[in-house]
């Protein structure tokens, strides 16, 4: 094994255990382009020996890479040298294009040996470092991204930060090279020791202030949920709303800028038109559009122009599992065939290539192939003619989805709808699975393996919901499927702590509050979309979980971490939500549900100190806390109490009530349907108060609807029903 540039050899017993690591997964092609004439890699670093996909993306780098943990700073205080963090993800473009040009580059690794010790984090991993750290690149540059570079003391405090560099002065325009700063950098770090260290102390305590804000404070006055606020967050969209082709009016089009399902509660509540415009014109945007993947199904991570045409070609799974939940209410509010067929093909695409045998999703598939991105997606028009024929489908196809000789991507057509039309969209369904069969047989992007908990509690909500509104059996079954791996292969049996992830076997750093909050929102969409007690039951375990772990006693609101987890520089409040909604966000919807089920005062509470602690932050920046804003419009009601008592001796009468819950979009409620006097009844009866007294009146199917403590007269009348549920 050969000793990595500019770095000691490694010790004996490392070495052994790093040719155990490469004995196991032999037959594996290394991911370096330092390789011996055997095909063996020339070099291979600490990182061989984890399970993320990430990380050993980066296991044969030159780079004597750490992982993040007490011994990599231990060795950097023992050579008084500054720690290079590395923090990235294993379907970011911009990271694959910074390790080829910079981490197998044997020169700069040479330098980062000889100078640093490299530590290299998966943010999807250690969420908690990577916020930190965030931090402290926004504090000193103004904006944030992956890569994400920072250098910091022994003590783990930053002093510089960056993203993407580019290797050497020059190149894409730079004035500094990635290499320069290593070197510059670790000059100041040796001769200004002093100075290093009082930059790294001033930025500490400004990341610490930004990130503990209200940690001291009392909660403030009025808990009283206010929809005035939901109707701001509509105001600044429709402000900044891109009417031609959906969207934000923006350089780069991301799915998480429009709140959809928020614009449609706004609508149902109030009759504005344009919020359902703006919410229905983003989503045709983004379902015609090249960000849209129309021969499989899915979503790319997002657009870089305005007119949703070219994505960043990765594909994620919370992206998805999003817009799976979106699209389906849309269907509920619009009856629109298009985005019934959108939801379908997701969830689809996502059995195919993101289901793991053992249950769950795996995480993410790459933008790159074959080492350049989109090579997977894209099509020449002559690629496409030989695949289809010539003849008048062709034709057709070729026009509908904008395929020219001369292209709209470097490598040629990213496929997207000149127009929708989904009648033309329907008789073309046969020539794009005829090019989908095609397009597998080239080299698929890689695929990242490891299970997220957040992630696939997201995923569990959107198959619950979509497997109940189109009566689909296998997004149920899959949805059951994610939330038995989850609660068994990744909770201890014996404090019944999630792991944050699972990749072959592994079980990583203990779960986060998005990872309790995401599973047990799951559940409960999986509880009403199957009526099973154990789904009600393991979510009302998982958030007493959140309030013993997570929850902030004093101000109100949740913390990221918990006791359990190691002591960074800050402990983060998420109160934000990005490309993926914040924890906290998902918390307080949590709980406002379970207080609407129990009826307990400790759930009510929990929610009004949320509310209290979240105010003055939804009313400075409403778009940027969208995902609580549903938990604001849910607490404002008016909410829904649905039971509906079946029989056994008239199982079919159930039909109806069921396709008028499917059909019905109505967001405020809580809902239970079950046979009274059953096992199932009977095990939930002590924690639902609601269903007590509830009885399939003379033999037949009986639907309870109560709204504000008011209840309407039962029925067993389904359209009468429907009125009481929609009106």
């Amino acid at each position: 094994m050969r000793t990595l540039p500019g770095a000691d050899p490694l010790p004996a017993e490392l070495e052994t255990r790093l040719r155990s690591a490469l004995a196991d997964r032999r037959g594996q092609m290394p991911r370096s382009r330092h390789l011996e004439e055997s095909g063996a890699p020339r070099f291979t670093n600490r990182l061989a020996l984890e399970a993320s996909p990430y990380l050993l993306q980066h296991a044969h780098n030159p780079v004597n890479w750490h992982p993040w943990g007490d011994e990599a700073f231990a060795e950097a205080r023992r050579l008084d040298r500054p720690v290079f963090l590395s923090i990235g993800y294993s379907t970011c473009h911009w990271c694959h294009v910074m390790e080829e040009e910079s981490f197998e580059d044997e020169a700069i690794a040479a330098v980062l040996n000889a100078h640093y010790v490299p530590i290299k984090v998966d943010r999807e991993e250690r969420p908690d470092v990577d916020a930190v750290y965030m931090r402290a690149a926004q504090r000193l540059t103004g904006s944030g991204g992956w890569p994400l570079s920072v250098w910091l003391t022994v003590e783990r405090e930053p002093f510089f930060a960056g993203t993407y560099f580019p290797p050497y002065a020059g190149g894409r325009g730079a004035e500094t090279g990635f290499i320069d700063l290593l070197t510059e950098l670790a000059r100041l770090y040796r001769e200004d020791g002093a100075r290093v260290h009082e930059a790294a102390r001033s930025l500490t305590v400004a990341v610490q202030a930004g990130m503990e804000t209200g940690l001291s404070a009392a909660p403030s006055a009025g808990s009283t949920p206010d929809v005035g606020l939901v109707a701001a967050a509509v105001d600044a969209c429709r402000r900044g709303f891109d009417e031609r082709h959906g969207g934000l009016r923006r350089r780069q089009k991301f799915p998480s800028h429009v709140p959809v399902r928020l614009l449609l509660r706004h609508h149902q509540r109030t009759g504005d038109t344009q919020a359902l415009h703006m919410a229905v014109r983003t989503l045709e945007g983004m379902a015609a559009g090249g960000i849209y993947d129309h021969l499989a199904g899915g979503f790319h991570r997002y657009a870089t122009d305005p007119e949703w045409l070219v994505p960043h070609f990765e594909k994620m799974l919370y992206d998805n599992a999003l817009l799976i939940v979106a699209y389906t209410e849309a269907w509920q509010v619009t009856r629109r065939a298009d985005f019934a067929r959108v939801v379908r093909e997701t969830c689809d695409e996502l059995l195919a290539t993101f289901a793991s045998p053992e249950g769950g999703f795996f995480s993410a598939t790459d933008a790159d192939s074959e080492g350049e991105e989109g090579k997977y997606f894209v099509w020449s028009e002559s690629e496409i003619r030989a695949v289809l024929g010539a003849g008048e489908e062709t034709e057709l196809f070729l026009r509908h989805y904008g395929v020219t000789a001369g292209g709209n991507h470097e490598l040629g057509n990213v496929l997207a709808q000149v127009e929708a039309n989904e009648e033309v969209a329907r008789r073309l369904a046969p020539a794009r699975s005829k090019l989908a069969k095609a397009r597998s047989q080239r080299v698929p992007p890689l695929r990242d393996e490891k299970i997220l908990a957040a992630w696939n509690g997201l995923a569990l909500s959107a198959f619950a919901m979509a497997g109940r509104v189109f009566a689909e059996p296998r997004y149920l079954d899959a949805a059951a499927g994610a939330a038995e791996l989850v609660l068994g292969r990744m909770r201890d049996p014996a404090s019944g702590q999630l792991a944050r992830s699972y990749c072959a076997g592994h079980l990583g750093a203990p779960g986060f509050l998005d990872d309790y909050a995401c599973v047990a929102a799951g559940l409960l969409d999986l509880f009403e979309s199957t009526n099973e007690a154990r789904w009600f039951h393991e979510a009302c375990r998982l958030c007493d979980q959140v309030e013993a772990r997570f929850a902030d006693a004093r101000a109100g609101g949740w913390f990221m971490v918990g006791d359990e987890h190691e002591r960074l520089l800050a402990r983060e409040r998420p109160m934000f939500d990005g490309a993926e909604p914040a924890g906290s966000s998902i918390a307080l919807m949590n709980a406002a549900r379970l207080a609407a089920y129990t009826d307990d005062e400790r759930w009510r509470k929990v929610t009004e100190r949320a509310l209290a602690f979240s105010r003055p932050m939804l009313a400075a920046n409403p778009m940027a806390m969208a995902e609580a804003l549903l938990a604001v419009d849910f607490l404002a009601g008016p909410l829904r109490e649905i039971i509906i008592a079946r029989s056994a001796n008239d199982p079919g009468s159930l039909q109806p009530f069921q396709q008028g819950l499917r059909d019905a979009f109505c967001p405020r409620k809580v809902l239970f349907v079950g046979e009274p006097g059953s096992p199932e009844w009977q095990r939930l009866a002590e924690s639902i108060p609601l269903l007590r007294d509830k009885v399939a009146r003379d033999g037949r199917v009986t639907a309870y609807v109560c709204t504000r403590g008011r209840c309407e007269l039962p029925t067993a009348d389904p359209q009468q029903f429907l009125s009481q549920i929609v009106g």
